[in-house]
């Protein structure tokens, strides 16, 4: 993916810092679109692979009904307190919709990695545990937009 930021290149996250942000952080938050136009924006957990950012949403939530009608979504990982220390990333593009729906562990060698990452992020253990209740979305960024105002400093 091309590097679209146009403003902040200098605090900006190298290709490897943004990995390595993405991969260690927890929670993002997920804009999607509603049928009127009007915004919402939720908390998720994801993983990160290097190339896409996976999330998995339950199905009932508002989030899955508005990615089914329009899957354009932004999301926004950020960290910091003191404004010295704020970092973030912003991704956009379209969901994809992966695996069954709901997940129930049906063999999916697609979800195989996003699975592994995940649960070990987030539950501490190799096997991602199904509910029946989640399902798997896929966003690999159109845009990415990053910042790490820790690099003000050496500026």
């Amino acid at each position: 993916m091309a590097v679209t930021q146009r403003r902040g290149r200098r605090i900006m996250m190298t290709p490897g810092e943004l990995d390595e942000f993405l991969a260690e952080q927890r929670t993002c938050r997920v804009a999607t679109v509603s049928a009127d136009g009007r915004p919402h924006v939720s908390a998720l957990w994801f993983a990160w692979d290097g190339t896409s950012l996976w999330l998995y949403s339950i199905m009932r939530s508002r989030r899955w009904a508005q990615l089914r009608h329009d899957p354009r979504l932004a999301v926004v990982v950020d960290d910091g307190e003191e404004y010295g220390e704020l970092r973030g990333a912003e991704l956009s593009g379209a969901a994809v919709f992966v695996g069954e729906a709901p997940r129930t562990g049906e063999s999916c060698p697609e979800l195989d990695v996003p699975e592994r990452l995940f649960a070990r992020k987030n539950f501490g253990v190799d096997e991602m545990p199904h509910d029946g209740r989640h399902a798997w979305l896929r966003l690999t960024p159109d845009s990415i937009a990053s910042w790490d105002f820790r690099k003000l400093s050496g500026l």
